[in-house]
């Protein structure tokens, strides 16, 4: 699993192929003119994903308190670790890999907002797929997963609709959310299993 991964970023930020495809699918989502009311919708929706990444584990923690439900109160602790876990990530690729954003190397691609972090990956992709993947993971309804997985892919398409970020930037951080959300509950579901032994043995 980790070398396809490897291989994947590769292959969508390394070769010659790749990087053509990447900047040939941007030109196509990013317009060449400024939709305003687009460019305010999309910007909010980017925007928000960081929002909604802090209140999602906030929520079911306060839930959890009201209720005096344990059970969440561990979904809300993992739910955090798992957005810790991808944004570490993130950052440490964004510095590590320090790819040019790409209005700064494209000059035909029009930037409806400016940022100062490196590129590779998108951070708001990561935050959001991380949050759609927990949620749906600790809430498997299709009234939790299907909203949430179209807010998140919102969010990707946004990023390049406004021109910060590669298709191979955002898919970097879908999977980097996502694969964060996954360990994190995988983990939790094996501590709530060893939790009753422990208390036998108590």
């Amino acid at each position: 699993m980790k070398k396809i991964f490897v291989c994947l970023l590769i292959v969508l930020s390394g070769t010659t192929m790749g990087q053509n495809l990447d900047i040939d699918l941007l030109n196509a989502i990013n317009t060449p003119y400024i939709n305003h009311s687009g460019t305010v919708i999309f910007k909010d929706i980017s925007y928000s994903s960081y929002a909604f990444s802090i209140a999602a584990p906030v929520s079911v923690f306060s839930v959890s308190v009201l209720k005096k439900d344990k059970s969440l109160r561990y979904k809300s602790y993992q739910m955090a670790a798992g957005i810790g876990l991808s944004m570490s990530m993130t950052f440490l690729l964004k510095h590590t890999i320090n790819r040019v954003r790409p209005y700064d190397t494209y000059n035909f691609i029009l930037p409806k907002v400016k940022e100062t972090s490196p590129s590779f990956p998108s951070g708001h992709a990561t935050a959001a797929f991380e949050t759609a993947t927990a949620l749906s993971l600790n809430f498997p309804k299709w009234y939790v997963i299907v909203p949430a997985y179209s807010w998140a892919a919102a969010v990707g398409y946004s990023r390049m609709y406004l021109g910060v970020h590669y298709p191979s930037d955002v898919a970097a951080g879908m999977l980097i959310g996502a694969g964060s959300a996954w360990l994190s509950w995988k983990l939790n579901q094996k501590l709530q299993k060893k939790r009753p032994l422990i208390k036998q043995i108590n």
